[in-house]
């Protein structure tokens, strides 16, 4: 009797191990046609809305890639993307030389290219006007942010503005702590459009002391709603999100213009925007499109980029993150730039612009 029970108790214990066994090598992990490729895209805060519109339309119709939002800033994109922390790296203003040559540095080639079209908006939380329009020149918008203007009823505000009730309260100046492309468009802005923004004061770094800092566009924000009498620069996508007031900058043919989608796009027309190959990122002007010339210009308008890596002999993607790659950013630049795949504040590539991305997107070896 005691040989069966054990008999039977050993059976007991095996017949689950073989169960065990037979569950664990039924589906194995092939690699099939339902495998999920994460591809992760890092930096620039400047088309977070965007950026979150794409990836919500894209993965509607591609379910089979997960692609992942980080922000940062510019700067902060641009050595995620060096280290291999993000397939797809983010900057406003183009990646200078040195970086350039850290990247081709790993063995493989860097491709940068625009994605999108933006513009850097002027926000105040001013009690007493709440969301009526401010009116800024350049030198005053300079010399506010210089310190050298310090309250709202200043006689040079006051001049551009007669009708609007200006108190007598110390402007706070809000800016960027990290290392930002807004933060480098509207530096770039003001010394290319002002008479008194010091050549050397531009970068992604905020280059005045004073003033209160955020981390990112969404950190400015927050900083600007619980602060009154203060000013930022931030895109114009957290201005529409979060229903701020913004300026009226007086533009190059000296009327002073809102942005909005045909303001934008009227600064875009009239400049030929001329973006070198894929391969010499670095070339590009950040200049070309800021204080355009055009009576219905908005200022302060810019592309944002996309990083990517040619992958000479798979050094940066699998062939499966290749092809992902390659599929969600030909989607970006063709059916991402028609307007109902478009957030509010952005404006679509011209179609010669987009060309130079799909030429990168084609160089990607999977």
């Amino acid at each position: 009797m005691k040989k069966y029970l054990a008999l039977i108790l050993g059976l007991l214990l095996i017949i689950p191990i073989i169960s065990l066994a037979g569950c664990t090598n039924e589906k194995p992990n092939t690699g099939g046609a339902n495998k999920v490729v994460v591809i992760r895209t890092v930096g620039a805060t400047f088309p977070k809305y965007q950026i979150e519109k794409w990836i919500k339309d894209y993965q509607k119709v591609n379910p089979n890639v997960k692609i992942e939002y980080q922000g940062g800033g510019s700067g902060y994109g641009q050595e995620a993307f060096l280290k291999g922390l993000a397939q797809i790296g983010r900057t406003d203003p183009p990646v200078n030389k040195k970086m350039w040559d850290k990247f081709l540095a790993t063995g493989d080639q860097p491709l940068q290219f625009p994605e999108i079209v933006g513009a850097v908006v002027v926000s105040y939380n001013i009690p007493e006007i709440k969301d009526k329009t401010l009116n800024l020149t350049p030198d005053v918008l300079a010399e506010i942010f210089m310190g050298k203007i310090k309250y709202w009823d200043d006689p040079k505000i006051k001049e551009l503005n007669p009708g609007l009730n200006l108190p007598h309260k110390e402007i706070i100046t809000i800016h960027r702590s990290d290392a930002s492309g807004t933060t480098a468009i509207f530096t770039t802005y003001l010394s290319v459009a002002s008479n008194v923004w010091p050549k050397n004061k531009v970068g992604k770094l905020w280059p005045f002391p004073g003033g209160l800092a955020g981390k990112g566009n969404p950190g400015v924000v927050a900083i600007l709603e619980k602060t009154p009498y203060s000013i930022a620069y931030t895109e114009l996508s957290y201005a529409i999100e979060n229903n701020l007031p913004v300026a009226a900058l007086k533009n190059k043919a000296g009327k002073f213009v809102k942005p909005t989608d045909e303001t934008i796009k009227a600064a875009v027309a009239e400049v030929k925007a001329n973006i070198p190959d894929p391969t010499e990122g670095y070339k590009e002007n950040l200049t070309q499109l800021l204080n355009a010339p055009g009576e219905n210009s908005y200022p302060i308008v810019a592309f944002t980029h996309f990083l990517i890596w040619e992958n000479k002999n798979g050094k940066h993607y699998s062939p499966e993150e290749a092809k992902a790659v390659k599929d969600f950013v030909r989607w970006v630049l063709t059916e991402g730039q028609k307007p109902e795949h478009l957030a509010p504040g952005y404006v679509g590539l011209p179609e010669s612009v987009a060309k130079i991305g799909l030429k990168a997107v084609d160089m990607v070896k999977e």
